[in-house]
């Protein structure tokens, strides 16, 4: 590769689209009704166990924050409680925790009850909730402040639900100035926590994959075979390394099936010929972030380069101006992907407090 080149700090960045650009602009989580996400898990809480999981309803609440709360209600240490994932402050969110309870007995949870917090449902489970383990997510998302000729709009939700958006990692990920947070981390100028350090990891390669992504759209290969790629299943679960074959090709142009692009790591690239080619013209000039998450001990793995929305339904409001949206989106997926193939939306300026 060729010498670095100084790395964007401040997200976001401007992505290439796949659908044309936003259609106009909106306003987004102008308050916390406007942005719902409820989590649904991969099985069942078995009803015994040492680890009793809690579906919480939250609205404008950190996840770190009321993971240290379940741990003094409990009386455990805050590495007694998980999550699958962090959820956003800004919203109404339903999210599954789960507190490690070895010989105790439920407890009393009638004070932790609030208007910004409820106990939606619990039950115990043999095995603990580790990060990531979800299904997928259910969002209800209102837009105001449209002022966009609903048909177009119409039309370009269709043809999002038919074709799908590009799998870009969101804003949510890189946070104000991980990245360059991240570069210095990884360039062995400063040490951090574990729990910033996983965070820094994470912004750096998601930053990697998007940039790679963008070329993949701009080149009209996001949602296409190149000689090389390796095909996956919209969960990850598995992966196709064959050249495939028609009854293969169809699938991926129904949607079945994506091409993948690195998550960076040690050992080599699971794509090769043109898609590698693709992905070593892209990362050209960012060695010092591939070498820092090998070093770090990151393996290479694959994410697929597309998301396709599942139960998409929208319904229009206040004559034009407001519109409801509701999906599903797989584990790892961002809603913010699929917003910004539709509309620039902007976000209230907010001063967060200091316990979140």
């Amino acid at each position: 590769m060729e010498a670095d080149v100084l790395v964007p700090v401040d997200y976001p960045v401007d992505w290439h689209y796949a659908h044309g650009g936003p259609l106009g602009n909106c306003r987004f989580k102008s308050c916390h009704d406007d942005f719902s996400v409820t989590e649904l898990l991969p099985f069942e809480p078995e009803g015994d166990g040492e680890h009793l999981f809690l579906l919480i309803e939250k609205k404008g609440e950190n996840t770190d924050w009321v993971a240290g709360l379940l741990a003094r209600y409990a009386g455990v240490g805050q590495q007694s409680v998980s999550y699958a994932g962090r959820k956003d402050r800004h919203g109404i969110t339903r999210q599954w925790f789960c507190v490690s309870l070895p010989g105790k007995a439920d407890p009393d949870w009638s004070g932790l009850q609030s208007e910004s917090i409820k106990i939606i449902a619990q039950a115990r489970h043999r095995k603990k909730l580790k990060t990531g383990a979800l299904k997928a997510n259910d969002f209800a998302i209102t837009l105001r402040d449209i002022c966009v000729d609903p048909a177009l709009v119409d039309n370009r939700l269709a043809l999002i639900a038919r074709e799908g958006v590009p799998n870009y990692f969101g804003e949510q990920r890189f946070g104000h100035g991980n990245m360059a947070k991240a570069a210095d981390m990884l360039a062995g100028k400063f040490r951090v926590q574990r729990n910033k350090r996983s965070m820094y990891l994470s912004a750096a390669r998601s930053w990697l994959f998007n940039r790679v992504l963008s070329e993949r759209v701009a080149a009209g290969a996001w949602n296409q075979y190149l000689a090389g790629d390796v095909l996956g299943f919209p969960d990850n679960s598995s992966l196709i390394f064959d050249a495939p074959d028609e009854a293969v090709l169809a699938r991926l142009g129904e949607g079945q099936l994506s091409p993948t692009s690195s998550l960076w790591g040690r050992g080599r690239p699971k794509v090769t010929d043109q898609a590698l080619a693709l992905e070593q013209s892209a990362l050209a000039g960012y060695q010092s972030l591939c070498d820092g998450l090998e070093r770090a001990g990151l393996n290479q793995e694959c994410r697929v380069t597309r998301l396709i929305p599942t139960q998409m339904s929208w319904s229009w409001h206040d004559g034009g101006a407001t519109l409801l949206l509701r999906f599903r989106l797989g584990k790892g997926c961002f809603a913010t992907a699929l917003l910004r193939e539709l509309f620039s939306c902007s976000e209230p300026q907010r001063h967060e407090g200091k316990r979140h």
